[in-house]
């Protein structure tokens, strides 16, 4: 079994930062890349960051140059530095994680459970 567990969302004013955490525990043999989503009330689910072995972080257009993501392969370990937070950053954001459980298992995609990111004076 496979858990993400995220951690630090939370309220901030605009222009502040938070560090969102995402920590993949279980059975693990590689993780391949890991990602964020994020959701808001009444839109789909969007693909913000994505950390892939072996290329360039990818960002969506809204939060370049404002959010960093980052992982500590030691420690199973993504995160996502997010700067000049923006009202319209508001949603929930989610951990995902495409990893195997072990050397000859395939490549399955895992979710963490969310956390709430709200950015408002």
């Amino acid at each position: 079994q496979v858990q993400l567990v995220e951690s630090g969302g939370g309220l901030v004013q605009p222009g502040g930062s938070l560090r969102l955490s995402c920590t993949a525990s279980g059975t693990i043999f590689s993780i391949n890349s890991m990602a964020w989503y994020r959701q808001a009330p009444g839109k789909q689910r969007e693909l913000v960051a994505q950390s892939t072995a072996g290329l360039s972080p990818d960002y969506i257009d809204s939060v370049k140059g404002r959010f960093f993501i980052s992982r500590d392969n030691a420690k199973n370990t993504g995160h996502l530095q997010m700067n000049s937070l923006k009202p319209e950053d508001t949603a929930v954001y989610y951990c995902t994680a495409n990893l195997q459980s072990g050397a000859f298992d395939p490549p399955r995609k895992y979710w963490g459970q969310g956390t709430q990111v709200t950015v408002s004076s």
